[in-house]
């Protein structure tokens, strides 16, 4: 079947879904879960072919994010019952007022309808784009990464399952098997069928998005997130949200990619920023955290000296640009040049110097004393998320239930017309 003929299933199947009661929603998406989880042998089983095929040609960090594990998977199922308990989305009357001619007015929510998602090779945004988009009221079509490719398969096998257990209609949900350019093209082209397109993946992704996309896209994703390390930081906070942001899972778009210095501190900070990320490191068997250091911080400690790209570069790796600035001016100026407009933070025990950053710096998520790490739909409240969007049209942030939803105008009257 060809990519066009599945988003036309999907299209044709979402006025059923658009319409649901909120409980036959509530009720797929735990079916959908106690699939998955029933599955979870069958699920690891597509995975470990996807792990074998993608061994040693994509990197380490890419392989985690490829990989499943039981734990894995009960979280996704977890996310998704959390999705169930969240309120509905749709049909919610924003706004409503009664004109002097006796029309009552209301602004209701309403889904999209038909949502594309292109994503990189990570299986569990199959089940997060997928809950989402039934709970919102939409169809969806996923086009995941040709690495992923069996694994997501068996992903969408078992939630077919519980939509059909729950009386929905299974093409709902629909995954493309061309894992060509091609079918990506046929997604950003297929007007008048695809309501929303949202790509989650890398730069080259976006971008071939936003140059071909003639549906409605949103873009998501990119990541330079940058932490700055104010001269009135605690410096023992900040090593360990550094650490955080940095390593817990470098692979992610919400890592640190540029950590920005004061010079007030950088004497001090950065020898213990070096010792905690690479010889410690070195020391655990653990990959060491490769520092390109701008000039400044090549004068305090040793390592690989940054060209102008490092810092415009998610690195998506155990790789960290450290640049050392005057003051909070200096770092908000740097920021502001190369930010993707992500996450970025600021540590300090100033709140002056914290406010600053806070209302300056104009980026999706803005933090003070926290590690970049939580931009996420969960840790947000959301359940899960479909994408981090980037951009300030409809959707900023963690892309979670409301943001796939639209709304019209109710009007009822009792017989005006207009003079």
């Amino acid at each position: 079947m060809t990519t066009i003929e599945l988003l036309k299933l999907a299209k044709a199947a979402s006025p059923g879904l658009m319409a649901a009661p909120e409980e036959l929603k509530n009720t797929a998406i735990r079916l959908m879960a106690d699939m998955i989880t029933k599955d979870t042998d069958l699920i690891l089983e597509a995975n470990e072919k996807d792990l074998k095929a993608a061994d040693g040609i994509i990197s380490p960090v890419m392989t985690d994010r490829l990989r499943l594990s039981h734990e894995r998977i009960s979280g996704m199922a977890d996310a998704m019952r959390k999705v169930a308990e969240l309120p509905d989305p749709v049909g919610l009357v924003t706004e409503k007022t009664v004109r002097p001619n006796g029309l009552e007015i209301s602004k209701v929510t309403v889904p999209l309808g038909l949502v594309a998602i292109i994503y990189e090779s990570r299986p569990n945004v199959t089940s997060d784009a997928a809950v989402l988009c039934i709970k919102s009221g939409n169809a969806c079509v996923l086009r995941g990464g040709k690495e992923a490719f069996n694994s997501s398969s068996a992903i969408v096998r078992s939630m077919k399952k519980g939509l059909g257990a729950a009386g929905l209609d299974t093409d709902l949900i629909q995954l493309v098997k061309d894992t060509t350019r091609q079918s990506s093209y046929d997604i950003m082209t297929a007007t008048g069928i695809v309501d929303a397109l949202i790509p989650r993946g890398g730069a080259g992704l976006i971008k071939a998005c936003i140059e071909n996309a003639k549906v409605p896209c949103i873009q998501t994703g990119v990541g330079i997130c940058h932490i700055y390390i104010d001269g009135a930081a605690d410096l023992e906070m900040a090593l360990e949200i550094a650490d955080n942001a940095k390593t817990s899972r470098p692979s992610v778009c919400n890592a640190m990619e540029c950590i920005i210095v004061n010079e007030k501190i950088a004497d001090r900070f950065l020898p213990a920023l070096k010792k905690r990320l690479y010889d410690d490191r070195i020391g655990d068997g653990k990959t060491p955290v490769e520092l390109r250091l701008d000039e400044k911080a090549r004068g305090i400690i040793d390592g690989t000296p940054a060209a102008e790209a490092d810092f415009d570069t998610e690195f998506c790796d155990y790789i960290l640009a450290v640049k050392v600035v005057q003051d909070t001016d200096e770092a908000i100026e740097h920021i502001r040049k190369h930010s993707t407009h992500h996450s970025e933070s600021i540590v300090t025990e100033d709140p002056a110097n914290a406010e600053k950053f806070l209302n300056l710096i104009d980026s999706a998520a803005v933090y003070w004393n926290a590690s970049t790490r939580f931009t996420d739909g969960g840790e947000f409240g959301l359940g899960c998320e479909m994408g981090i969007s980037t951009q300030k049209l409809h959707a900023r942030g963690p892309m979670g239930l409301r943001e796939l939803t639209s709304y019209k105008y109710v009007i009822r009257g009792s017989g005006q017309t207009r003079n």
